[in-house]
């Protein structure tokens, strides 16, 4: 049993194993970024055939919900947690437990040293020492051993736990995205101005006060900005304006805005009906789908518009069928009466005057050019609730503050060893720095020889 406590050790200790575990991560993100996310199952078909059932089937599409990827995560977690684990206790004693070097031929060995012989007593080389190292920061202990003062002077020893931070720092990452992937939710809401809806997962409402589009001189979007109004049992608690860089932030949910629609349902339509019995006649009428209005006060004779699409296709059996819902080739069904009886139907293009196609139970004398169209604008917000988004940033501000440590914060240590003879005492010292060993070899130099001249 030791023996495969020690082995499974060893295995997720491996340096190995973190950049193996690394990059299968990496290729499965990159996965998750090309393939949405979350979509319904007509999409993926439509959009990836008979590939579709695979990628479903592996929860590509589901990615980071799915056991596999989550599977990843704790073996990349368990490898750091036993990596940090192993290196631990000997940074810890390096840090907070040194040792003071006694022994002059080891401080030799070291590429940063020195050697002198100064006309001071031990102890007053001491002291002058301990001044100058101290008026760098280091930290200083001696202590005396067989006619020997020993120094040991530190600074920066927290840079040894660089590594060990980010080490935290991804592991609250991955926490924080773990949680986020079982509890938190997205979700798109439509809102027309003056619409109240219910935000699914709460226990308040949102309503639309006022959507504006504001446009570039050339014709295209500028900026939504969507003003909301929070309501809470019914009550205003907040009102904001939300952008696209701009989000609206309540009871842990967020609102982005991220579109706009308009209404074709129910359109504001202007229409210009022409008699070709009589050139000079012209009356433009406004009227929404269903409505009926007269065309001449002369007449009995009333128009409505049954149905508006934006953008006009014949589909599969003859329907009248839109394309998307973008005004490409805007087109009104017209419907003439005569009292409650129909007589003409048929359809005319704002962007085809000259075409329309009538058909009638008896003939017409009026033509007729759809001069406008507008339908009401509505705001899309995407309702978001992250509740491990806290734990990201705390992991991101570790993350940063380990590469600090381990790139602009070196540990530097200095060691020094003095022996009293009869005129005169040797001085030995030797550096040691993880980082910046130019810096360190001037800063040391400058030190010995500021001992050297006083």
């Amino acid at each position: 049993m030791g023996v495969d406590v020690r082995s499974a050790w060893k295995f997720f200790a491996s340096v190995k194993l973190a950049i193996a575990l690394l990059i299968l991560l990496a290729v499965a993100s990159v996965i998750g970024t090309l393939i949405p996310q979350g979509q319904p199952s007509a999409a993926y078909a439509a959009r990836y055939g008979q590939l579709a059932g695979l990628l479903t089937g592996l929860r590509v599409t589901g990615l980071y919900h799915s056991a596999w990827y989550l599977i990843l995560l704790f073996f990349f977690a368990v490898n750091m947690i036993v990596c940090t684990l192993a290196r631990f206790p000997a940074k810890w004693r390096r840090a907070f437990r040194p040792e003071v070097e006694t022994e002059t031929a080891r401080l030799l060995t070291l590429k940063v040293k020195d050697r002198f012989g100064k006309n001071a007593p031990a102890e007053e080389v001491r002291t002058k020492l301990e001044m100058v190292l101290k008026a760098r920061r280091y930290r200083v202990r001696s202590r005396a051993s067989d006619k020997r003062l020993c120094l040991l002077a530190r600074k920066k020893m927290f840079g040894h736990f660089g590594s060990d931070a980010v080490h935290l720092g991804l592991l609250v990452i991955i926490a924080g995205g773990i949680v986020s992937g079982l509890t938190g939710f997205r979700t798109y809401i439509d809102l027309s101005e003056g619409q109240t809806v219910k935000v699914p997962r709460s226990p308040f409402e949102i309503r639309l006060d006022r959507f504006e589009t504001e446009y570039y001189p050339q014709g295209m979007v500028k900026a939504w900005k969507s003003t909301v109004t929070v309501l809470d049992n019914g009550a205003s608690v907040l009102t904001k304006p939300i952008l696209v860089n701009k989000p609206l932030t309540h009871k842990g949910f967020s609102f982005y805005q991220t579109g706009y629609g308009s209404d074709w349902d129910n359109p504001k339509l202007e229409i210009t009906v022409k008699k070709k019995s009589d050139p000079t006649f012209a009356r433009t009428v406004q009227l929404s789908v269903g409505e009926r209005v007269a065309v001449d006060d002369k007449d009995a004779g009333r128009i409505s518009v049954k149905r508006f699409v934006p953008d006009f296709v014949i589909g599969e059996g003859g329907r009248v069928e839109t394309r998307s819902q973008e005004p490409n080739n805007p087109a009104a069904e017209v419907e003439g009466w005569k009292g409650a009886e129909k007589v003409f139907s048929g359809w005319i293009f704002a962007d085809y005057p000259d075409f329309e196609q009538m058909h009638a139970g008896s003939r017409t004398d009026l033509s007729f050019v759809l001069k406008s169209y507008r339908g009401s604008e509505y705001s899309v917000l995407e309702a978001a609730r992250d509740p491990g988004v806290r734990l990201i940033w705390v992991g991101c501000f570790l993350v940063t503050a380990g590469f600090f440590l381990a790139f602009y914060w070196p540990p530097r240590e200095i060691r020094a060893v003095l022996e009293e003879g009869r005129d005169r005492t040797e001085v030995a010292a030797g550096g040691i720095a993880s980082k910046s060993r130019e810096s360190f070899q001037a800063e040391f130099e400058d030190i010995m020889n500021s001992v050297r001249r006083s």
